[in-house]
């Protein structure tokens, strides 16, 4: 297991769309292990492969109740409405009000290659949805509708 370098804003990998995990490699499970790594080294809550320089759909998030990776995950359903904070492994410093669905039912593979549901709500949909933009080159400051909310952090 290693740190990856995290790719910043400007970055063009940021906003390129990753391409799908056709299969669980060796590969994949290791891609896995080395951003999970390099998501708590950073002190951060999800990070998605291109952030790591790697156009794969390939997503782990962690808010606190465990590692979560997923393959391939799409939102399979997405209600309700909630505003909040947010912040990127890839913006350092900034923080900015996003409106997101406050429940999501999102689908994929785990490591294992083994199809997985999960059902979110509140800040473990808000992760999942953040680092699913990025597999399609979208960063949370896209998302932002009120820009007065950008601030420092």
């Amino acid at each position: 297991m290693a740190i990856r370098m995290i790719r910043l804003e400007g970055d063009p990998v940021l906003r390129q769309v990753a391409k799908p995990v056709s299969k669980i490699t060796p590969q994949i499970q290791k891609l896995m292990d080395d951003m999970a790594d390099t998501m708590y080294h950073a002190e951060g809550i999800g990070l998605a492969a291109p952030q790591v320089g790697i156009l794969k759909r390939v997503i782990v998030v962690d808010i606190g109740e465990g590692l979560l990776g997923m393959v391939n995950p799409e939102v399979v359903l997405a209600e309700g409405e909630q505003t909040g904070p947010e912040g990127c492994l890839s913006i350092p410093g900034i923080q900015a009000d996003v409106t997101r669905p406050s429940h999501v039912i999102v689908k994929g593979w785990n490591r294992d290659g083994e199809e997985i549901a999960v059902d979110a709500e509140g800040l473990l949909a808000r992760c999942l949805l953040h680092e699913i933009d990025h597999l399609d080159g979208i960063l949370f400051l896209d998302r932002v509708k009120e820009p007065d909310t950008i601030r420092r952090v």
